[in-house]
This record gives structure tokens, C-alpha cells and sequence, in this order.
């Protein structure tokens, strides 16, 4: 029986995992490591967030984004974007070296058991453990707008569905979404070169500014402090104080969730999408889309402009990922089904992030409703690591273990667990 598995190996999963193991649990952690940063952005893609704000969590130091980019020749300088493929290989790094219970097998199915939880794998190992932190990510919440749901992926896919754009060479593609994943991958779009079009609800694209210096007057750092969020006390707040966030009354944790750090351009994405001769249509909701003749008709609304349609070949749905209850699957029905939820569907987190299901702890996106908008960006794992597992030993301490060996079931697992060569991210 182990102490805690951990499900998903991206900088959440990965970091309670550090966090867990130096504390000594009997711990394992499931997943292909780094796996949506490895295969689900498309090449040429930059992490919009500083590189300081950028570490994955460990108990010691020396297992920064810094430290990695000193020992392999690579840059990391405050106001200098790092390549989305840098952070993949710095993820895969620090599993090496803070992570010894890895295993790339996915887990299919989550289930109670009387002493903690059933864990199976997806080739059918049953493992016991008394307690779970679930930290898959954010690509089992994709959101795709209603109107582009019936469409099969020939015709629209998710921004997340893709790692190499060049199929798109030569094409006309209409990308949804005003935030960075819609402008950047915009850009590279146009890049190809492709025939580019943005279609936005909002009424002008927002563009995030070139952030100050690192070193700059006292007054001035104390007027608007960085944080890992960016800069002003406001997102200091949101990125420093997760805990003193979740003490807000609901309705104003629920707005801040649903406003805060919405979407927007990164300052070094602004010239290429000019450069590129993106077609901007701002103001304009799809409403229709339907397969004509090998390409997608698309219609939108515009309060001023009225109905307009027009064909495209591809539409890439760059609308994010919106947390809720019914999306966790991996759970078991009687597991899932008691969990409390938020107004927005989303599950509902309590001190030291665990859910309503005993032994059951949260991590990532799903949490950003109680613990806010930092749970959204690689920065939250610095909180939610080293919180998570306190709670787990509390957890723990309140339930002696009752034994309970890895339960065989179906094949066996073959091969040392760990990181290994295989193309996983």
C-alpha cells in the first residue's frame, strides 16, 4: 500500500512528487512527463511567464529553470521569453533529478477502497494507496465553443490539440480566441505562411506591456512589486498569498476567479501578429458552423454589423479550458459524484487542498476557484506543492496503515519505472 500516488507528471504532479518523496512517503507518481508541454504546443511557442516565475517546486534549492538553462547553455533573463520546448526539456530534467517513483503508464480509472483508493492502470495493474492527488492538467478541460461542437476534428480541433502547425501550410484558418494562445498561435500561422483570420467576442485585443527592470528605485518597486504574475500588488497577492485568497468570501473569490488576468497578448507576440496580416474581426460571436463542400461554413454575429458568413478550411478553437466536476473521469462515479462543487461546476478545495472526498487531493486549474488565478500558471506549484503534501501527512496521521500489498491485475508492468527515453511530455 502506498502512502500517496500522485496522478499526472507535469509541473504540479512532478513537484508534489519532489515535495513528497524528501518527506519520505512511500510515493509514486503516474504519467508521461511533461506531456502537454512536449506535445500539445506547437513549435515556436514561448512561456509568456518570466523564467524566475517559471520553477518547478523542490524542497532544496538548486533545481530552478535558472540552474537548467546555466548547465545546458541556454538563456534565462528577466524580460527575455524562454522556448516552450526549453521548459519541456527543464520539466523532464527535474524529474531526473527530484522524482524517483516515476511511471509513464497512465491511469485509467480512480476508485474507493475501504483504507484510501484503488488506482488502475491502463494495461490493468490495480495499485492501494491511502491517499491521491490528482494533478492532470488542463487538457481534460477544453472548452470549444457551443456552436463548433458538432464538427468533426478534420474541420476544428482545440489550440491544445496541436504540436506541429504545418499541415496548416498554404490554408485559410480561422483561429477563436483573443488570449495569448489565440495571437501566438495566430502568428505562427502566418509564419507557414497560412491565410490567417482572428474571431473575437471581445471588442479589442488586450496586449500585456514590456515588463519593467528587474532592478529598478525602491519607490518604483514599491509602487507595483513583481510577482510571478506580473507586476502591481494586486497580482502580488493573487501569486503570493493563495491561502489569505481562499479566506475571501465567495462571491468575491468567484468574480476575481471568472475577471482576473483575462485574456491578452504577451508584448513580443503584438508585432508578429501585425507583421503577419492576421485578418482581426473583433466584436463577432460564431454562432454557426457547418461542413460545405470539403471547407466550414462559419456565420458570426456582430451587434453592429449584423450576420456574416464566410469559408474557411480549418478552425483551431483557441478558447481555453474551464474546470468542472463532470470532465474528471478518471474518478469513479461514487467518487465523483460526492464531490462538492462550485457555482461554475468546478470542485471545491479546502485547507491544503483537499477536496470533499477524504484522502483526495486536488492540484492545478481545478483549484483556482478557491485558491485563484495562480492555480492557472506554472508560479501556483511553488504554493501548492509543499501546502498539498502537509496536508497529506495530516491525512495520514489521522488514518494508521492497515497493510494492503499492490493488488495484481491483468499484466503485470515490465521495465524499471522512472523517466526513461520515450517520447513523453
Amino acid at each position: 500500500m502506498y502512502d500517496l500516488l500522485i496522478v499526472g507528471a507535469g509541473p504540479y504532479g512532478l513537484s508534489i512528487a519532489a515535495h513528497a518523496e524528501a518527506r519520505g512517503l512511500d510515493t509514486r507518481v503516474f504519467g508521461r512527463p511533461m506531456e502537454s508541454w512536449r506535445h500539445h504546443m506547437p513549435r515556436g511557442m514561448f512561456l509568456k511567464s518570466e523564467p524566475w516565475a517559471s520553477h518547478l517546486s523542490a524542497p532544496g534549492p538548486g533545481l530552478g529553470l535558472d540552474r537548467y538553462c546555466a548547465e545546458h547553455g541556454e538563456t534565462a533573463r528577466h524580460g527575455r521569453p524562454i522556448p516552450v520546448g526549453t521548459f519541456a526539456s527543464y520539466g523532464l530534467w527535474f524529474a531526473r533529478q527530484a522524482v524517483a517513483n516515476l511511471d509513464e503508464r497512465m491511469i485509467a480509472r480512480i476508485d474507493a477502497a475501504p483504507t484510501g483508493f484503488l488506482v488502475e492502470t491502463e494495461d490493468g495493474q490495480v495499485l492501494h494507496s491511502r491517499a491521491v492527488a490528482l494533478a492532470t492538467g488542463v487538457l481534460p478541460y477544453m472548452r470549444v465553443p457551443e456552436a463548433l461542437r458538432g464538427l468533426a476534428e478534420e474541420h476544428v480541433t482545440h489550440s491544445s490539440q496541436h504540436s506541429d502547425l504545418s499541415r496548416f501550410r498554404d490554408a485559410d484558418v480561422t483561429v477563436v480566441g483573443a488570449g495569448q494562445a489565440a495571437l501566438e498561435t495566430a502568428a505562427l500561422l502566418a509564419e507557414l505562411p497560412a491565410r490567417v483570420r482572428i474571431v473575437a467576442r471581445a471588442p479589442e485585443l488586450a496586449w500585456n506591456s514590456v515588463p519593467p527592470p528587474w532592478v529598478r528605485p525602491w519607490w518604483k518597486s514599491l509602487r507595483a512589486p513583481h510577482s510571478g504574475l506580473g507586476c502591481g500588488w494586486r497580482n502580488w497577492f493573487y501569486a503570493e498569498r493563495p491561502g489569505a485568497f481562499r479566506r475571501l468570501p465567495d462571491r468575491t473569490r468567484a468574480a476575481v476567479t471568472a475577471s482576473a488576468l483575462g485574456p491578452a497578448g504577451a508584448w513580443w507576440i503584438r508585432d508578429r501578429v501585425a507583421a503577419g496580416g492576421v485578418d482581426v474581426r473583433l466584436g463577432e460571436t460564431v454562432v454557426d458552423a457547418r461542413p460545405v463542400s470539403g471547407r466550414v461554413r462559419i456565420r458570426t454575429v456582430d451587434a453592429a454589423a449584423g450576420a456574416r458568413d464566410f469559408d474557411t478550411d480549418h478552425v483551431i478553437a483557441a478558447t481555453g479550458f474551464e474546470a468542472d466536476c463532470a470532465r474528471m473521469t478518471v474518478l469513479a462515479p461514487r467518487v465523483r459524484s460526492v464531490l462538492a462543487r462550485s457555482a461554475g461546476g468546478s470542485p471545491r478545495v479546502g485547507r491544503g487542498f483537499a477536496s470533499s472526498y477524504p484522502g483526495l487531493f486536488l492540484a492545478g486549474l481545478v483549484t483556482a476557484a478557491d485558491f485563484g488565478p495562480a492555480m492557472r500558471f506554472v508560479h501556483g506549484a511553488s504554493y501548492t506543492a509543499p501546502t498539498l503534501v502537509d496536508a497529506v501527512e495530516r491525512h495520514l496521521a489521522r488514518r494508521p496503515r492497515q497493510g494492503g500489498p499492490v493488488v495484481p491485475r491483468g499484466r503485470e508492468h515490465q521495465g524499471p519505472v522512472g523517466v526513461t527515453s520515450r517520447a513523453n511530455g
